[in-house]
């Protein structure tokens, strides 16, 4: 399975979950860590929690596991997908650390080209 075609089944679990404000960070240019960031906001821990097991639990279906999940409990949870990694926050966590402005605004690598 494709980076993006692995972003595109996450970000459509986020939605059908009910994950608020899912954004797509395209990150390729910029880092070799990952190809995309997933950023989304839950409304409490619980909420975050239960966006970050959903994605697991349908992300099995297509026989993609993470090698990965820090955070669980925390308002934040990372889960890294390899080429996708997904952040599940709360709104203030999200605000406060604000991932997308600051990978968006990133210049790119030019190791990357």
């Amino acid at each position: 399975m494709t980076s993006s075609e692995k972003t595109e089944h996450i970000v459509a679990i986020l939605d059908e979950a009910k994950a608020e404000s899912v954004e797509v960070v395209d990150v390729r240019a910029k880092t070799s860590v990952a190809d995309y960031f997933v950023v989304c906001a839950g409304t409490s821990d619980r909420h975050v929690s239960a966006l970050a097991d959903r994605v697991a639990e349908k992300m099995v279906e297509f026989k993609v596991k993470p090698s990965r999940v820090e955070g669980e409990r925390t308002g934040w949870v990372l889960m890294d997908y390899g080429d996708v990694i997904v952040h599940v926050m709360r709104e203030e966590q999200r605000q406060f650390y604000d991932l997308e402005t600051l990978w968006k605004t990133m210049q790119r690598n030019p190791d990357l080209a």
